[in-house]
């Protein structure tokens, strides 16, 4: 089947002959009710909703949530610029063409864009919008709307990964008031899915302004909430909207129940849990398997007034880690990369200070189709293959690196002379009380962190680098200094964590690109520069069948593998939350894709009294 994703085949065969006689006019283009890269659609034309949401779900109640700890403050309403902080559940606002569901990781189905339409080439989409479609200020959603939201994005005054992320996109074209077609500079399978998610906003939203000029004016969008209360930058609560144009819309039905979502914002950790416990909010997810294991505990834990759970999921495994700079001086050279991964002992730290709660991270695309495992497969030598040239000889002559095992007969010591051994021969010797180079000059070694949450990691991994003769510091910043440092590549090293993906694709060149990491605000931290991993990524984003995505993703995985440029953290395989008893309903069905909080806030409902 064609990449044009519609049931009605008999019409669109009708209308391939009516093309060839020349009568074409007569007969209306035909478009679809959902788009799937791969062409595997679950949910038919005119479903009643998602089987993970509940349709009889009550609507009213509130629910109160806590920002990340590394959100302290916020500064703007604009989460699409640059500079600043944009309020936790911004999202909230905004609607998208299309929307994803938590069963199908690579089918999107139509929100704003009643229906989509892609050619069998897979060089454009065309969306074409519901004409019920209206913003928060009663104006109707419109194509010029859509082209702006696209134009602005990839403008220099938005954040840089809109630029990255869309650079194959060669224009959008008007092609009347409700209908807009996107033309790409190369066949592309993913392209319709990442232009139909973009969250679209009004040409009237902070109009007369250059966009990143556009701050404090509150977002004229889409989406089933507005803002509310608010504390600024302390607490904000956004509102729903009762006038919501989808709100009766099967890809809405049984979604978006409360009338109040609050999100609070904490200085610390230690700060949340005691308001939780305290009753200051609802729902809290548990990252630190200490604070899980320890303070997640207790009185009202057993008498069930607070509920945790832990929720298995079939999400592919987080990327965390250390990202190693390579544009640092000391941190270029892959030997060296590879001596910092030696010296950090996983296994010690899981028994001593995870409760042996986690996994360790292998990879790139850890626990999923994407891992690159032992010797590369054929599939993966036919990609590989053709870039041999620009390849180190170790990805076609051994098994992708894995990360040191410290259990017997392994140890933490002989990793380390490894490690020296490593360095050395990257032109780095003890001498003069420190590890130096041919000039004489000291090793040294930052770990810049927001939250302090990596200072008992930190420790007992520097005191490791401390042997090798490499000086380290720690430096905790607010996440505002962090996120400027990080912007224009300023640091050593830095901890990192990106949600797995079922389908990675164009967010991978944000990420791993050499264009991106010449791009200041861009996500490629680590510096990676590689012509090898440049055609890797322009394949990968490419291909058209999923067994394509796995052998590009495999063979893009094995070579950063090998240019050491992480130290390789952990992850888990079921997420920890914790809520308040007896205020809510959650749907009979979970879905297998999810991150808990967006399931909490958009498939959960408050409560009445009679149902408690």
């Amino acid at each position: 089947m064609p990449a044009r994703q519609t049931l009605e085949v008999l019409p669109r065969f009708l209308r391939a002959l009516a093309l060839a006689a020349g009568v074409a006019s007569s007969i209306p283009a035909l478009a679809a009710h959902a788009y799937s890269q791969f062409g595997d659609i679950k949910y038919p034309p005119g479903f009643d909703h998602f089987e993970w949401a509940n349709p009889k779900a009550p609507k009213g109640g509130a629910i109160s949530l806590v920002a990340p700890t590394r959100i302290t403050n916020y500064d703007k309403y604009n989460p699409f610029t640059l500079k600043g902080t944009a309020p936790p559940g911004i999202g909230a606002l905004f609607d998208s063409l299309l929307v994803g569901t938590m069963d199908e990781p690579t089918t999107a189905y139509g929100l704003l864009a009643e229906d989509v339409e892609v050619p069998a080439d897979h060089t454009s989409v065309t969306f074409r919008l519901n004409p019920k479609a209206r913003f928060s200020d009663g104006k109707p959603v419109l194509a010029a709307d859509v082209k702006h939201t696209f134009d602005t994005l990839i403008s220099d005054k938005a954040a840089p990964q809109f630029r990255m992320m869309l650079a194959d996109v060669k224009q959008a074209v008007v092609l009347n008031e409700r209908t807009i077609r996107f033309d790409f500079a190369r066949s592309s399978a993913e392209l319709p899915l990442i232009i139909g998610s973009l969250s679209i906003f009004s040409r009237d939203w902070g109009a007369g302004k250059d966009f990143d000029k556009v701050v404090m004016d509150k977002p004229i969008a889409s989406g089933p909430y507005k803002i509310g209360r608010e504390d600024f930058g302390r607490e904000i609560t956004y509102q729903r909207r009762d006038d919501y144009w989808a709100r009766d819309l099967n890809v809405q039905r049984g979604l978006n129940n409360f009338d109040r979502i609050t999100y609070k914002i904490y200085k610390d950790n230690v700060a949340q849990t005691e308001a939780f416990k305290a009753g200051e909010f609802d729902y809290i997810q548990v990252f630190i398997a200490r604070e899980w294991a320890r303070t997640y505990i207790g009185g009202k834990f057993d008498t069930g007034e607070l509920i945790r759970r832990e929720l298995p999921n079939g999400n592919a495994g987080d990327f965390q880690g250390f990202l190693i700079n390579t544009r640092r001086p000391q941190l270029a050279d892959p030997r060296v990369r590879e001596a910092l991964v030696l010296a950090m002992d996983f296994e010690w730290m899981n028994r001593q200070l995870f409760y042996g709660a986690y996994t360790r991270v292998r990879g790139f695309f850890s626990n999923s189709d994407f891992e690159a495992k032992g010797m590369p497969g054929p599939d993966e030598l036919a990609v590989l293959e053709p870039l041999r040239k620009q390849l180190k000889p170790e990805v076609f002559t051994k098994p992708v690196p894995l990360p040191p095992n410290t259990d017997p007969p392994n140890s933490l010591r002989g990793n380390l002379r490894l490690a020296k051994q490593l360095l050395a021969d990257a032109g780095w010797t003890y001498r003069d009380g420190a590890l130096r180079n041919a000039k004489g000059q000291a090793f040294t070694l930052e770990f810049l962190d927001s939250e302090g949450g990596m200072s008992r990691v930190v420790t007992p991994y520097a005191q490791a680098l401390t042997k090798l003769g490499i000086q380290t510091s720690y430096r905790m910043a607010d996440f505002a200094l962090l996120q400027k440092r990080l912007d224009v590549f300023d640091f050593d090293l830095t901890s990192i964590r990106t949600v797995g993906s079922e389908a990675p694709g164009s967010e991978l060149i944000d990420r791993y690109s050499s264009q991106a990491a010449k791009t200041e605000g861009s996500g490629n931290l680590a510096g990676v520069s590689d012509p090898a991993v440049d055609a890797l990524l322009r394949e990968a984003v490419a291909v058209k069948t999923r067994p394509a995505l796995v052998a590009h993703l495999r063979a893009l995985d094995r070579v950063l593998r090998w240019g050491h440029y992480f130290v390789p953290h952990w992850y888990q395989s079921s997420f920890r939350i914790a809520y308040r008893a007896g205020k809510f309903g959650q749907p009979a069905v979970m879905p297998r894709y999810f991150q808990p909080e967006n399931w909490v806030v958009s498939t959960w409902w408050a409560l009445s009294a009679g149902e408690k």
